[in-house]
């Protein structure tokens, strides 16, 4: 049954609950706002009606050529309001969509499509030629064509009735540890579920304006595409450029009055690094999410000085789960120590597993594994690896009871909130002992001289690695340091200096990279 009311914030704008497909969310705030301003890039505005009127034209175009459901179909176009539109043309049309960005490796590009063979590649004529380089001709439709289509409503409806709330939404593709990118397959339900339980946790209405940072192939940016449509918003597409002049960044924030954002802390530390604020700060922020890697404690400092009113959060979530556990910033956070990745959202369940799949007690350490509304279908055309990590729940074999092995290491503090120690490919045995590589990283990170850091481990030479950035010190004043938060045997063996850290895409640190300088 679908409510629309909103019994959490019953003074706001009623919202669409327990929908089974997020078209119905660009729908009911179509009605609601038709005229309202929804999405904005550098070149374009459409209102909710304009997106509406859009996605109903690809959709209809899309099925008209297509006529099957739940089909992988890619879109190949730069990260702008158009690209948005397809995706949602692709939804109206039964199937599933696939960002893929212009400016990826070819090759990277090639073995993506190898493994998603889509039905259709959807690019625009500034990319055409391009896209002809890894499609057949017939294969490539052209967004500028597809919106000349007269929209059947009727048509589509039909369509709709025949969705449910487990039919696939889009495919990620991740990092594989072959060298293969895996397509994380998420449903509709995945988004839904958050967009309900993100109401009911965070003061957020149709007032709001999401600054978008991450780019679309990155599951962050999942948050801002829906959450605009769940609350009648709007979502503003931060040029990437923008990045690279904090304090033009801050303005143009200002200049579009963002109130609300979640983006990687790689993108926050910009600003905190270079102490922007110092100059100018942002002025209508009443939401900090952050979400995709740790973030320091003293980045956190700087941001909750100069912008003390927001709310600051943690998300967490792998890409297989979207986001599944969050923690509400109190200023109660422990000096030194990460910032906690919270308690699982609504109708989700952690469960942190020792090596045979017991369940730990205490403080002790162990596994995070998921289960519940969170989770991906699985890995898309990858059956073998879908069985790795989403397996029966080992507690009981009574029913069918899927859970994700997160790789990631965990435990929990004296409130019952999680807290990431680091990745489980990330402990290592050095000395006879099993070290957890993020806690040198989280010692790291307390040094004032530091602003990015990271650990590798030299398996040949028996050495912890210990890479930073901000100001170049001694070693021996960083090994001092380390002293008095770390075990001795924890004290990496070389310290390497950078002028700045290598990240990559998603603004995550690039640990591959840092192998060369090793």
């Amino acid at each position: 049954m679908i409510m629309e009311r909103n019994e959490m914030n019953p003074g706001k704008a009623m919202r669409k609950r327990g929908a089974r497909n997020v078209l119905d969310y660009l729908e009911f705030s179509a009605r609601l706002y038709p005229e309202k301003d929804a999405y904005e890039d550098a070149n374009l505005t459409v209102t909710f009606a304009e997106m509406l009127d859009l996605s109903q034209r690809i959709g209809t175009a899309l099925t008209n050529r297509l006529q099957k459901y739940r089909e992988p179909v890619a879109v190949f176009m730069d990260k702008s309001v158009q690209t948005i539109a397809a995706f949602f043309g692709v939804l109206y049309s039964g199937n599933f969509y696939c960002p893929l960005d212009v400016g990826m490796p070819p090759e990277r590009i090639q073995i993506i499509l190898d493994v998603l063979m889509p039905e259709y590649i959807i690019t625009d004529l500034e990319h055409k030629e391009l896209a002809e380089h890894f499609g057949r001709k017939d294969q490539i439709l052209i967004w500028e064509d597809l919106i000349k289509q007269e929209k059947e409503e009727v048509l589509l409806q039909r369509i709709r009735n025949s969705m449910t709330e487990q039919d696939p939404l889009y495919v990620l593709f991740t990092s594989g540890s072959t060298g293969i990118p895996k397509g994380v397959l998420l449903s509709h339900r995945v988004i839904t579920n958050y967009l309900e339980w993100l109401e009911d946790t965070f003061d957020m209405d149709e007032d709001c304006v999401f600054g978008n940072q991450a780019p679309f192939y990155f599951d962050v940016s999942v948050h801002d595409i829906y959450g605009i449509l769940y609350f009648g918003a709007k979502m503003v597409i931060i040029p990437q450029t923008m990045f690279s002049f904090p304090i033009r960044l801050i303005e143009y924030m200002n200049e579009r009055k963002i109130s609300t954002f979640l983006w990687v802390p790689s993108a926050m530390s910009i600003l905190s690094n270079l102490q922007a604020f110092d100059v100018a700060v942002p002025k209508y922020l009443r939401q900090i999410m952050f979400a995709g890697e740790v973030f320091p404690r003293k980045q956190l400092d700087y941001w909750r000085k100069y912008i003390p009113n927001a709310v600051y959060a943690n998300l967490y979530g792998p890409t297989e789960t979207f986001v599944c556990t969050a923690y509400i910033c109190n200023g109660a956070e422990v000096e030194g120590q990460p910032v906690p990745i919270g308690v699982p959202v609504a109708n989700t369940q952690a469960l942190v597993l020792g090596e045979n799949g017991e369940e730990v007690s205490g403080e002790e350490s162990g596994e995070l594994c998921m289960r519940g509304s969170c989770l991906a279908l699985g890995y898309y055309n990858n059956p073998e690896k879908t069985a790795q990590v989403f397996e029966q729940n080992p507690l009981h074999n009574r029913y069918p009871d899927r859970i994700y092995r997160t790789g990631d290491l965990v435990r929990r503090d004296e409130n019952g909130n999680l807290i990431y120690l680091s990745r489980k490919d990330f402990q290592i045995k050095h000395m006879g002992y099993r070290i957890e590589l993020g806690e040198i990283e989280t010692a790291g990170y307390a040094m004032d001289f530091v602003k990015d850091c990271a650990c590798l481990y030299h398996h040949r030479r028996k050495k912890i690695v210990f890479f930073y950035d901000g100001i170049e010190t001694e070693k021996e004043k960083i090994l001092n340091a380390f002293a008095k938060r770390i075990p001795q045997y924890m004290i990496p063996g070389k310290v390497i200096y950078l002028d700045s850290m290598p990240h990559n895409a998603n603004g995550k640190i690039d640990r591959a990279k840092l192998k060369d300088f090793v």
